[in-house]
């Protein structure tokens, strides 16, 4: 069966991209306050910027925001990307961005939410509950679970950058003290048994995201914060990327949607990111 990694590497090698675009409908840029309006300006980017994601990451909150015809806008949504897919020929993974974390009952509740009723192909998760709460998830080996580990937002601090006890590491390594997203990071490693596990590593704190790569060498990173938050596209690439020049997913939501041409946007992005992935040897 395959997983969801090697689903989403198949779709970056197709468009040579590491740009994963966020659709988040914000009010202030609806022409009416209802989902049929999210939708129409989601779907809008999707078939303007297709040809250059290597996924599209929906915010499961700006659909929700309208009940119960917002899910179904949301359903709609990734179904359009299915077909919009199609016409490319190269499938497009589609990520919730949804961050749930629950005790594992109703953790089943959300997983068969996502992956069988709405048909996302991975979902961002909040791994605090611990592991009996992400298993849920990871019992569709065909799906992805991102799980949060250094955050792009400020109050991130409050409880990422703290410090443990010293722990034991990996032979040669020696003990020291590490932050908590460290930790995490060193538990999706040794989790992800089915290559279905990757984090959620800011774009915006490079030497976090050097520390992560470190800990957890082989997965994917969706990391957030390039554009509107302020983190440095070149910065970013060189503390995140992988030995092979995979394993980030850069996301861009407003520089893309708010953009003249989000279709221009988005193949500039693109673009970029591959000039820098050459001027550093990849």
């Amino acid at each position: 069966m395959e997983t969801f990694f090697s689903f989403l590497e198949r779709r970056v090698d197709d468009c040579s991209s590491l740009l994963c675009i966020g659709l988040d409908p914000h009010l202030a840029d609806l022409d009416s306050p209802t989902a049929e309006a999210a939708l129409d300006f989601s779907l809008r980017i999707v078939r303007e910027t297709s040809t250059y994601a290597s996924a599209f990451k929906p915010n499961a909150a700006f659909f929700e925001f309208f009940g119960a015809e917002g899910w179904t806008a949301l359903k709609q949504l990734i179904e359009a990307i299915g077909e919009e897919s199609k016409k490319l020929g190269s499938m497009i993974p589609v990520i919730l961005d949804a961050k749930r974390g629950d005790i594992a009952s109703t953790a089943e509740a959300y997983a068969k939410s996502t992956f069988e009723h709405l048909g996302a192909d991975a979902i961002t998760l909040n791994p605090y509950l611990g592991k009996d709460s992400i298993d849920p998830f990871l019992g569709y080996p065909e799906k992805g679970a991102f799980l949060l580990c250094k955050t792009s937002n400020p109050g991130a601090k409050d409880f990422q950058d703290l410090s443990l006890t010293p722990t034991p590491l990996p032979e040669g390594e020696g003990q020291r003290v590490r932050a908590l997203y460290e930790h995490v990071a060193h538990l999706a490693q040794s989790w992800n048994t089915a290559n279905n596990i990757g984090l959620v590593v800011g774009a915006t704190q490079p030497e976090a995201l050097a520390k992560v790569r470190a800990a957890a060498p082989d997965l994917w990173f969706l990391a957030p914060g390039v554009g509107a938050q302020g983190g440095d596209l070149e910065t970013a690439l060189k503390a995140g990327l992988r030995k092979d020049g995979k394993g980030m997913l850069i996301n861009v939501s407003r520089s893309i949607a708010r953009a003249e041409s989000p279709k221009r946007a988005a193949a500039e992005l693109r673009d970029e990111i591959a000039n820098i992935k050459r001027e550093i040897g990849y």
